[in-house]
Parts: structure tokens; sequence; C-alpha cells
């Protein structure tokens, strides 16, 4: 069972599909109490940072979250669940959940770069983890579809799990004992996002 949880953040629907797609059962959730009854978690959405605090706050949901990830039930964050898990965000004056030490910054506007960073993007896998392996079945890198104008940057560099270059090395994943989270969207990354969301699944 893969609880979900749904307070307004967005794309929650993508999510269950995928999640059902690669066998197995989703469930939404909204409350503290089901979060503590889980056994695994998701945190999809998209949005601001400050908003999204926000709405985890106002359902009462954060003390839950860190303190279950803490226990050792494996969490996905996805897109800005995953930004959700840093300190803090450039992106509005909040704490996150501190679950992964570093903070979210805004791309560098005198990069010359497009913001938001969209499109398919390939990532490079730095270092052994559950979820992504270093190529596919061909000996291919990873593809996955990302929509972002912040990126996260980590205290501890041996969080991060995979990073996509784009202008330099961006953090495309992170993970810490289970807690893991993807900038990209493994739902709309087809085979590959597939096979992201399995290997959770089984975790």
């Amino acid at each position: 069972m893969i609880s979900i949880i749904d307070c307004g953040l967005g794309n929650v629907g993508s999510v269950v599909r995928m999640v059902e797609k690669v066998g197995g059962v989703a469930k939404r959730i909204s409350t503290a109490e089901e979060i503590n009854q889980a056994s695994k978690l998701m945190l999809p959405g998209v949005g601001y940072f400050s908003h999204g605090m926000e709405l985890l706050n106002s359902y009462g949901l954060v003390n839950a979250i860190k303190q279950k990830a803490e226990s050792g039930t494996p969490l996905l964050g996805i897109c800005l669940g995953m930004q959700l898990l840093f300190d803090r965000s450039e992106e509005g004056d909040c704490n996150g959940l501190g679950l992964i030490r570093g903070n979210v910054v805004r791309f560098d506007k005198d990069s010359g770069l497009k913001v938001p960073h969209m499109g398919w993007n390939e990532v490079d896998v730095r270092k052994e983890n559950l979820l992504i392996p270093p190529t596919d079945a061909s000996g291919r890198k990873h593809r996955f579809y990302f929509v972002h104008s912040f990126h996260a940057v980590c205290q501890d560099k041996s969080d991060i799990l995979a990073t996509a270059h784009y202008g330099s090395d961006i953090t495309a994943a992170v993970s810490r004992d289970m807690i893991f989270g993807t900038q990209f969207h493994p739902e709309k990354s087809h085979k590959f996002g597939m096979s992201l969301i399995k290997q959770f699944v089984g975790l």
C-alpha cells in the first residue's frame, strides 16, 4: 500500500495512476493519523514552496511526516514534494521539513538559461541506491521529465542521488536512509518513471 499525501499540492491523480500501472495499491491520505498508519509515503506536489508548507501546516501534517520518515518509513517526495524535504527555500520565507539538509535556490537569472527548466533531461546517478540503477537495461542513462524554476542544493553532498546538467550540474534526486526525493516527475517520464515507481512500490 502506497499512501499518497493529498492536501491540495496538486498532481496526485497522475501519481495514483502510475502506482496502479506498475501493480501497486495507492491510497490518498490527508490526516496525521493516516500518515502514522502508513507503510510507505509519497509527497507529490507542484507550485510554490511557501504555499506547499502552508498547506502541510494547515492540515497538521508536518510533525507526522517528519516523525514517520525519521522512523524509517519509506518516503518519496516528487518535484515540489522533494523541495519541501529541505530546510528552506528562496521561494518564500518559511522553513521546510528539514529531512534533507540544504536550501532550495532560484536558477541564476544571469546564466542565460531558459527558466523554468522544462522538458526531458538525462540524469547521472551518483551513488548506489534503491530506486535508479546507473543505466537502463540497454546501457543508456535514464531520462526524466523536469519542470522547475528552483533547484535544491544539498548541504551534505552524500545526500545527492543523481544530478542533471542544466547550465551546471543540479540536484535531480536525493536520498538519505529511506527518505527519497526527485526533482523530476517520474509519473510523466514513461518507462523510466515507471521503473522508479515500481522500485519504490517494492521497497
